[in-house]
């Protein structure tokens, strides 16, 4: 019995691994954001039959541990996988493993794409610390408080470089909100990273910010800034 944490690809599926593909083909179970999203991209890759897929996200996350707990006890190995990516970052999953961890049941990773390490490797942005900050807050006040806890680390020995994700539709105004805050902050934006509109934006705050005002943008982000 053991859980896999099972990487799948951000955009590109051609990004999945073999190990990967072997893992959820072998498995009892397999748990998934979206359940069609999961069993689209498995019968993509194989004409295999596939294991059964269960619906495992934010909002019924703590009732399907349990469930998979009890699948586990029963000696069964279950593949866990997020819509993209890696499977607990930013998004379900921790408590589950938090849970497999206290019966020392066995969680095993299968590593593969991250949004977060694809974007620190192409921002053009010191990659040796970084700190991910997941989604920001809604309200502003809180994303207020932390631009402000950011800028005060970057005074700092560690000064790492700040990742993270944000929706299209809220871009320009985090950015306005960073300009402010932020000052004089090198900034780079990854946008459809792997997909056919693949782009990258560098620059200072306020470069970026006037470039991406006279932009129509979609798609998945990821936010990177420092001061190094």
């Amino acid at each position: 019995m053991s859980l896999y944490l099972v990487s799948t690809p951000i955009g590109n599926r051609k990004d999945i691994t073999q190990r990967a593909i072997e893992t959820l083909f072998s498995v009892d179970l397999i748990a998934c954001e979206d359940t069609r999203k999961t069993g689209w991209l498995l019968a993509s890759l194989s004409d295999k039959k596939l294991p059964p897929l269960i619906p495992f996200y934010e909002g019924n996350e703590e009732r399907q541990a349990a469930r998979i707990i009890e699948y586990l006890k029963a000696g069964k190995d279950v593949a866990l996988v997020s819509n993209a990516g890696t499977p607990t970052i930013a998004d379900p999953g921790f408590k589950l493993v938090r849970e497999c961890v206290r019966l020392n049941i066995p969680v095993l990773t299968i590593p593969g794409p991250s949004a977060i390490i694809a974007a620190l490797s192409v921002s053009g942005l010191p990659t040796d610390k970084f700190l991910f900050l997941g989604f920001l807050p809604k309200k502003k006040g809180k994303i207020k408080k932390i631009f402000a806890a950011a800028k005060d680390l970057a005074d700092t020995p560690l000064s790492p470089t700040f990742v993270f994700y944000e929706s299209p539709f809220r871009l320009v105004k985090t950015l306005k909100l960073m300009e402010d805050i932020l000052g004089d902050a090198k900034v780079s934006i990854c946008q459809e990273l792997t997909k056919i509109h693949e782009k990258i934006i560098y620059g200072s705050l306020d470069k970026v910010l006037r470039q991406i005002e006279g932009m129509k943008i979609k798609g998945e982000l990821v936010v990177l800034f420092s001061w190094r």
